[in-house]
This record gives structure tokens, sequence and C-alpha cells, in this order.
């Protein structure tokens, strides 16, 4: 069977495309927001076990369409096969190196820093450059300690109290915010278009569920000069967000830590007010926490909405696609404008 996309797969630098051309079956390129690492998977007709197993740690760059979709660190080869089966060869890796120095539990602490400096230290510790977002970056402590965590762990905890999204490809280590559609250096992430009968193969969307949505956030902090607790509120953006309030579960330090709670919390309302997933052709372009405007499904499902993953899979005998999940809907999803408030439908020639 002959590839219907363009691939190449390189292994330490060496482009193997040629050699692999008649025995890589499918490739799987998942790209996820949040902790979890992108991951690669390609399976290998292994008849004969005519190619080299390839070495843990070993770099793979994967490139569809002339476009660069994943880049890591091989992990775990793992061979497979039946009598009647034949013989396959599963290459995983992930985009992290998880034998390396960033699962090494680290002890240190740093006095009145910012969380730029504090965790730009633990990055280098663990032999990764940083890049963070600006505004995370100059977020200031008295105080960091890391007592028994690696920096995974550092930098996952951090993501979660600020609403932000941690992850390391390569030898980078990325911390950027949520919901912005920039990269930490500012520059846009891309946006991508769904057309229902032109590119999207099937959707599957909720444009409104308000079980995790909330109308505004409380955060009690102690005021150390009044010797006090007090609190701060904050109201959340959003179409129709209930009546709930999203009190913080625990006291923060200070007035300015109540504040990033809550714009975290409220940037996480705004996230989880909708979800779905759409299977589109192959589209190299959609990045997680960039965005996905879908056209022609129906009034109230048609808008805009956040990319939490993306799954490319490519295979040697059935083309090759693009699996989008979806949060954070907007630009008209999930409003039907077209009236009837007594959902009345139009009156059928044949059914009356």
């Amino acid at each position: 069977m002959v590839w219907k996309v363009d691939w190449e797969v390189s292994i330490d630098g060496r482009n193997l495309t040629s050699k692999w051309a008649s025995v890589l079956i499918d490739i799987e390129v998942t790209d996820k927001a949040g902790a979890t690492s992108d991951a690669c998977s390609l399976t290998i007709d292994d008849t004969g076990g005519q190619i080299r197993l390839p070495r843990e740690g070993q770099r793979l760059v994967v490139r569809l369409q002339g476009r660069k979709v994943f880049e890591g660190f091989i992990e775990q080869p793992q061979s497979s096969g039946s009598r009647n089966g034949g013989r396959i060869l599963k290459i995983k890796a992930k985009s992290a190196d998880t034998a390396g120095k960033a699962k090494e539990p680290q002890n240190f602490h740093t006095d009145d820093a910012t969380l730029g400096e504090f965790l730009g230290d633990a990055a280098k510790r663990a032999g990764l450059d940083l890049a963070i977002d600006p505004s995370f970056a100059s977020v200031r402590r008295d105080y960091w300690s890391a007592e028994g965590e690696s920096f995974f762990a550092l930098g996952e905890r951090w993501a979660r109290r600020l609403g932000g999204t941690f992850k390391i490809r390569g030898d980078r280590a990325v911390l950027a915010r949520r919901g912005e559609a920039t990269s930490p250096s500012g520059s846009a992430l891309a946006a991508v278009a769904a057309i229902v009968g032109v590119n999207v193969i099937k959707w599957d969307i909720t444009p409104r569920d308000p079980r995790r949505t909330f109308k505004s956030g409380t955060a009690r902090w102690f005021d150390r000069a009044a010797a006090k607790y007090k609190s701060t509120g904050l109201e959340f953006d959003g179409d129709d967000p209930g009546d709930a309030d999203n009190v913080a579960r625990f006291i923060m330090a200070d007035e300015d830590e109540a504040g990033e709670h809550l714009d975290a919390r409220k940037r996480e309302s705004k996230r989880e007010a909708g979800s779905g997933t759409v299977e589109l052709d192959l589209t190299v372009d959609a990045v997680a926490e960039g965005q996905m405007t879908i056209e022609n499904a129906r009034a109230g499902v048609d808008g805009t909405y956040r990319i939490e993953s993306v799954k490319h899979k490519a295979s040697r005998g059935g083309g090759a696609t693009t699996t989008l999940e979806l949060k954070e809907p907007a630009g008209g999803a999930g409003k039907d404008k077209r009236g009837a408030p007594d959902f009345a439908l139009p009156r059928s020639e044949t059914l009356g």
C-alpha cells in the first residue's frame, strides 16, 4: 500500500523516511494541554525483525505534511506477535525525557524572589531551559521551596495554582497561561476552521454545561498588619453561570495570592462551560490551547472553542485524521438566536 500523506521520521538526526517507507504501518501523535507530556507511537511491520531495535532515550522527530508534530525521546520499544497474526514493533516516545533529571527530587529554597527566578533555578538543576508567561514569572513571594519534589511536580503544582499549562518538550520546559491562545513569548497560537461538509468527519459537542461553572469566587486571606482574616471576591464572566460561589478551600497568605487564586478559578470556570470532540481531515496546524471555529453544525453549536488536546493519526492504508478535544465555548456557541421561545418546530407540509 502507498502512503497518502507526506511523513518524515528521524531518530538522533538520521532521516529514516525512505528506509521505513515499506514497513511503517501507522503514526499517532497526541498533544495535550496540561501536565501530560506529548506522546507519539509508531507501528512497524516487524517481519523477520528487519529494523534495528531503537534504544531508550534516542531523540525522535516526526513530521506530517512538512510540519513538525512531535519531538521527544523514545521511551519503550514493544514487540508483539502471534502464530497467525504476524509481528509488529511499537515504538513509543514522550516529549519529556522520563529517564532524565526532571524526575529527580529537589531540595532547596529561595527567599524574596519571583516565580520565574525560582522555577528557572529548578529547571537549571533539571538540565532544562524555561519559558514562562510574563504574568506568572513576575509573581513574587517571600519564600519559595522545593521539598523533595521533582521538577515535573513543581511545574504541575504551580500550573494548577495559577491556571496554567505546564509541559516539557525536548530540552525546554514551558509554563503558559491558559485561555490566552498565546505562547509564553506572546506569539499567537494557530486557529483552525472546522466546516461541516468540507473537512469535518464527525462531531460530538455539548456547547453549554453548567456543572463546573460558577457565578463568582471568594478567597480568605490573612492581613498581617491588621492581624485579622479578610475576604476577597471576584465576579466571573460567562453566560448563565448559575448562582454558585466558588469558595477557596484554603486560606491564602495575603491579598495578592487570593487575587491570583481567584483569577485562575475564573478562567477555569469559563473553560469548563462546554466540551466536545471533533474529528477532521488531517489538520497539522491544530495545537493544544489554540482555537477552533466550527461552522455549519447547527445554530447554538457553531462558534469558537478552545482546543484541549490534539491527536493526529495517519496510516498506510487508511489516510490521516485529526481529533480535537474541545473546551471553553465562545463566539455564539451555546446560543440559538433564532427565537421560538416555545421551541416550536416549523410546520411540515406532510406531517402537519
